[in-house]
């Protein structure tokens, strides 16, 4: 009996301890926002930056846009408390916007709290870029690193898996896709109504025009009616022709 009451306090706290690790939620960690755009377009991204830290602040954030994907205008909103820098790079290979030749374009971009600005324990921050015109296809994977008031650096540099799995510690990633095609509109079923209702309503029209003709006619088949004169019945005829006779 002992030894079935231990097995059974083993199980339930094996099975407490699962249950509680699965429930433990995932760390948040730098996220682009939206994670996808239309290829060859501009955009507008957010990198959304929470403090994972309980003691500790982030100061900073470095976020490297990547060299085989170059984009040739990219320029930052500003944040209070926080300072931007954009570092350019000589591209491998010259991209062409607007008929003109870029051989050099933004690597990366650094964001430093000024003073009290930095992100404290359980807050966040966000930081928008524009970017534009966007790869034709594919995927870009923006490389960050986030800097702590103690001196520590996470790095975000994952690259997505190829088994759709979440890897430690994951880079934000902008997908390019291609805009849905609008629906086409159904052809409304109002129009069949209309003809029937159409339909209907030159009916009863008909049909009142030809009640109003019957009763005109009525009504002078009456008036005629009522015009002729009385026909004397035989009978009355002979009965004056006797009394006729007898005076």
């Amino acid at each position: 009996m002992r030894t079935l009451i231990k097995r059974s306090v083993l199980v339930a706290a094996v099975a407490g301890g699962l249950t509680l690790a699965l429930a433990v939620p995932a760390s948040a960690h730098v996220t682009v926002n939206p994670n996808t755009a239309t290829p060859g377009g501009y955009t507008k991204v957010t990198f959304r930056v929470p403090n994972e830290s309980d003691t500790a602040s982030t100061t900073k954030l470095e976020v490297n846009l990547p060299a085989d994907k170059p984009v040739a205008s990219v320029s930052v909103k500003p944040v209070p408390g926080w300072t931007a820098v954009a570092v350019k790079s000589k591209l491998a290979t010259p991209i062409k916007a607007h008929d003109t030749e870029i051989t050099e374009a933004v690597s990366k971009i650094t964001w430093t709290a000024d003073g009290s600005s930095a992100v404290k324990p359980g807050q966040f921050q966000e930081f928008d870029v524009s970017l534009g015109p966007l790869p034709d296809s594919g995927q870009m994977i923006f490389k960050a690193l986030q800097t702590y008031s103690d001196g520590s650096i996470v790095r975000w540099i994952d690259e997505p898996t190829t088994d759709g799995s979440e890897p430690e510690h994951p880079a934000p990633v902008l997908k390019l896709a291609a805009a849905a095609a609008p629906a086409a509109a159904a052809p409304a079923p109002a129009d069949s109504a209309d003809e029937s209702s159409s339909g209907t309503n030159a009916y009863g029209i008909a049909g009142l025009v030809a009640g109003l003709i019957a009763l005109v006619l009525a009504l002078l088949a009456f008036q005629r009616a009522g015009r002729k004169p009385e026909l004397a019945s035989p009978a009355a005829s002979e009965d004056k022709k006797v009394s006729a006779g007898k005076a």
